[in-house]
C-alpha cells in the first residue's frame, strides 16, 4: 500500500507539498476555529482557549524528551501538532455530527443517537483522522522515522493537538452553560470539566493515538512488506477499541467512569511511559553499539561514542561549544550529534534487513559521513571533552588513539564491549576520567564506502585511507 502510495503522491517537489500542507492547515485552522467560537460564543471561546493551553507544554515537554535521544524537526512535530489541532478536529466535529444527526433522524432518538455516536463513530473518526498525520510523515519523511521512539512522538504531538482543540470546546461550552445558570466557581460545570479533561486525563488522547504510532514505528523497521502494512493497522485498531471503552465508560454505571481509569487508563499509561523510557534507552544502546563500528574504522573517535551515547553528555558538549566558539560551534555540535545518531540509526536498519537496505543507503551513509568530517574539527574534541567530564571513559589511555576490536587485552578500550542487548553493544561505565584529547590528523574529503563484503569493521590504513565499516551479508547492499 505505502509503495502504491509513494509514485502517485511523491510527484510534486517538496516545496509544493509544503506550501499545500500550509494552505490546508491555514483554512482548516480558521474553519476550526470559527467553529468552536460559534458553539461556545466569544467570551466561551476565550476561557475554553485559556484552560486548554495549560497541559500543551508540559505533555509537549515530554513527549520532546522522550525523542531527544534522536530528536525529529521541529517543522515536523509543529505539523503533527497543527494537524491535530486543526485539520483532524474539524474532520471529527464534521463527521461526528453529520453521523449523529444521520442516526437521530433514523432512530427518531436523539440520547441514544448521541449515545451510539460517541462510543461507535467517534472513535473511529477521530483516531482515523489522527493516524493521517502518522501517515504523511511515514510516507513523505521515512528518513525521519525510524523505529517505535518517533512514532510515539508523533503520535503524541498530533494527539496534544487534537486534544487542545476539543478541551476549548468543551470547557468553553461549560462556561456557557455556567454563565446561563449562574453556578458558582467551585459547583461549576467549567470546574468539572477541566478537572476531569485537563487534571485527571489529559493523557487520554495521547495515550490512544500512541498504540497507531507504535504500530508505525514497529513497520518502519520490519523488513516484511505485509508486516508494514498489518502493523500499523493493528495498532489504529487498538487505538480506536481503547478510545470507545473511554468513552463508553459512562454507560458502566455510576462508578463506571472510575473503574476504566483505575483499571485499565491508569495502569496502560504506565505501562506505555515504562515502554518509553526502555525504547530510549534501548535507542541509545544502539547508537553506542553502531557508533563503535565507525570509531573502530576510523570515522570517530573512540572517545566520541560514548559521549553520543549519552544525553547528559550531549548536553555537556553543546555548552561548551557555546562556550568556546559561541553559537555557531553549539549549533555545529548540535547538527554533529544529529548526523551521527542519524547514521547509526540508519545502519541499524539496514542491518537488521529494514526497508533502508536498498541503494538509498550507501549514498545516505556517504552524504552523512561527510557532513560529519566537515564539522569534526569543532564537534570531536568537545565530545571528547565531556566524556572526560561525565566519567564515561577508562582510567587510562590516549582517547584519540585507535581502538582496535580484535585485541581483548587493548589496553585502551573505549565501550568495554560485555555481550549483546536487544540487538546492539551495551558500553560498561568506566571507573574514572582520562586525558584531555589531542589533536586528531585531517580525514580524507570524500568518502570511499565500500557496499559488498563480510561484516567487519575495515581496518584504517592511516590518516588518508580511513574506511567506514560495511554491512553483513556476502551481497552488501544493493
Amino acid at each position: 500500500m505505502f509503495r502504491a502510495l509513494r509514485p502517485v503522491l511523491a510527484r510534486p517537489s517538496g516545496t509544493v507539498r509544503t506550501c499545500v500542507l500550509l494552505v490546508l492547515l491555514a483554512a482548516t485552522g480558521i474553519a476550526i476555529l470559527e467553529l468552536v467560537r460559534e458553539q461556545t460564543g466569544t467570551p466561551g471561546f476565550f476561557v475554553g482557549l485559556g484552560l486548554a493551553l495549560l497541559p500543551v507544554a508540559p505533555l509537549m515537554a515530554a513527549f520532546r524528551w522522550l525523542g531527544r535521544a534522536a530528536p525529529a524537526p521541529w517543522s515536523q512535530l509543529l505539523f503533527c501538532f497543527g494537524w491535530g489541532a486543526c485539520t483532524a478536529a474539524l474532520i471529527a466535529i464534521l463527521a461526528n455530527n453529520f453521523a449523529t444527526q444521520w442516526i437521530a433522524a433514523a432512530t427518531a432518538d436523539p440520547s441514544e443517537a448521541d449515545q451510539l455516536g460517541s462510543v461507535a463513530i467517534a472513535p473511529v473518526v477521530e483516531e482515523s483522522a489522527k493516524a493521517a498525520a502518522l501517515l504523511l510523515v511515514f510516507v513523505f519523511r521515512r528518513r525521519h522515522f525510524t523505529g517505535p521512539a518517533d512514532g510515539f512522538v508523533v503520535a503524541g504531538f498530533t494527539a496534544i493537538g487534537f486534544a487542545f482543540t476539543e478541551n476549548i470546546l468543551y470547557l468553553g461550552n461549560a462556561f456557557v452553560q455556567d454563565l446561563a445558570d449562574g453556578t458558582g466557581v467551585l459547583d461549576s460545570v467549567t470546574a468539572a470539566t477541566f478537572f476531569v479533561r485537563i487534571v485527571l486525563s489529559p493523557f487520554a488522547h495521547p495515550l490512544f493515538t500512541v498504540l497507531t504510532g507504535l504500530g508505525f514505528g514497529a513497520a518502519a523497521v520490519s523488513a516484511r512488506r505485509s508486516r508494514r502494512i498489518c502493523l500499523p493497522l493493528l495498532g489504529l485498531a487498538l487505538a480506536m477499541g481503547l478510545h470507545a471503552l473511554w468513552n463508553g465508560s459512562s454507560r458502566f454505571g455510576d462508578h463506571g467512569f472510575y473503574v476504566v481509569y483505575g483499571c485499565v487508563m491508569v495502569p496502560l499509561f504506565g505501562l506505555l511511559v515504562w515502554l518509553a523510557v526502555r525504547i530510549r534507552r534501548g535507542r541509545l544502546r544502539t547508537v553506542a553499539g553502531e557508533l563503535a563500528l565507525y570509531a573502530a574504522a576510523g570515522w570517530l573517535a573512540p572517545a566520541e561514542v560514548p559521549a553520543l551515547a549519552s544525553m547528559p553528555a550531549r548536553s555537556l558538549a553543546r555548552s561548551l561549544a557555546r562556550r568556546s566558539g559561541g553559537r555557531a560551534a553549539g549549533r555545529a555540535v548540535a547538527r554533529y550529534e544529529a548526523d551521527a545518531v542519524a547514521l547509526a540509526l540508519l545502519r541499524n536498519r539496514a542491518r537488521r534487513g529494514g526497508p533502508l537496505r536498498e541503494a538509498d543507503f550507501a549514498r545516505r551513509e556517504r552524504e552523512l559521513l561527510h557532513r560529519l568530517w566537515q564539522r569534526r574539527a569543532t564537534a570531536g574534541p568537545v565530545l571528547a571533552r565531556a566524556a572526560v567530564m561525565e566519567d564515561l571513559l577508562p582510567p587510562c589511555g590516549d582517547p584519540w588513539d585507535p581502538w582496535d576490536p580484535s585485541d581483548p587485552w587493548e589496553p585502551w578500550d573505549p565501550l568495554r564491549l560485555s555481550g549483546p542487548v536487544d540487538g546492539a553493544w551495551r558500553p560498561e561505565p568506566a571507573a574514572g576520567p582520562a586525558g584531555v584529547p589531542g589533536p586528531r590528523p585531517e580525514l580524507p574529503p570524500e568518502p570511499s564506502v565500500r557496499r559488498s563484503g563480510p561484516w567487519t569493521p575495515a581496518t584504517p590504513a592511516g590518516p588518508s585511507s580511513i574506511r567506514p565499516c560495511v554491512l553483513p551479508g556476502g551481497d552488501g547492499v544493493r
